[in-house]
């Protein structure tokens, strides 16, 4: 059995990491580059990094942040958050990322799905999905609907549809996000989790909710993640990269103990 993944994601908005709870309420919690690094140290698997008022405020990726963090780390990290195009795919991946994602923009142009995955290989490309629980209905028959620009707009597309598609268009991994979920600590949303990771041949990362080890010990077995993304646990110093590995280790679940 392959390994699961631990990645801690820093949300960076005006070169700063920042936390918020369901998009709302950010707060300046660091540096990202130095907290990359203290993830690195750690034994983080992964780091996710998102620029995430880019789309929202149209405007170009963090270039800068991109290119210190490529000299500061060596393990793979993915960027996302205002790429738009092609070209901005190949600056985010010639400045040193191993991956990027793509959430808003793929929703309004699928076809920088297949565009990216052609260009560079599916392995490259990430789809972002930021999911909001609204309860079935005939457009969004799985009751999960995707919601863009940070959680500002409302698609009227179905998760599960979205998902499904992406996969097909190219797309080599999910980072599915559960807006309800985000920032509470309460736990990820694991039917959600479920409902995608079951259905998709491609790995799931699982986004959103998590404030304890237990957490992620569900999300990794009941929810079928392949990796899971955590932020405010750590970020304040609840819970260190390896105390939760070691806890996971412990619960049968396979991680990479690097320490």
């Amino acid at each position: 059995m392959l390994s699961k993944r631990i990645i801690p994601c820093l949300d960076v908005r005006d070169g700063r990491t920042t936390k918020g709870i369901r998009f709302k309420h950010n707060i300046d919690i660091g540096d990202p580059v130095e907290m990359a690094r203290y993830y690195y140290e750690q034994g983080a698997d992964e780091i996710v990094f998102y620029d995430i008022t880019a789309s929202h405020e149209r405007r170009g990726i963090m270039i800068d942040v991109v290119r210190r963090v490529a000299e500061t780390i060596f393990i793979p990290f993915s960027v996302g958050g205002g790429i738009q195009t092609l070209d901005d795919m190949r600056e985010v991946l010639l400045a040193g990322a191993e991956k990027v994602s793509v959430n808003s923009a793929a929703v309004r142009a699928p076809e920088i799905i297949a565009q990216g995955a052609e260009a560079f290989g599916s392995q490259c490309i990430v789809l972002g999905m930021d999911v909001k629980h609204v309860g079935p209905a005939e457009r969004i028959p799985s009751g999960y609907e995707v919601v863009v620009d940070g959680g500002r707009t409302y698609m009227g597309m179905d998760a599960l549809e979205w998902a499904l598609r992406a996969e097909r268009l190219g797309a080599g991994e999910i980072c599915l996000n559960s807006i309800d979920a985000d920032g509470t600590r309460d736990g990820y949303e694991l039917n959600l989790t479920a409902l995608i990771s079951e259905r998709v041949a491609i790995p799931v990362i699982a986004s959103g909710g998590a404030g304890r080890p237990e957490h992620l010990r569900d999300v990794l077995t009941s929810g079928k993640a392949d990796a899971a993304l955590i932020a405010s646990m750590v970020h304040y110093g609840t819970y260190t990269i390896p105390e939760i590995k070691t806890y996971l280790k412990g619960s049968g679940i396979p991680v990479r103990i690097a320490w």
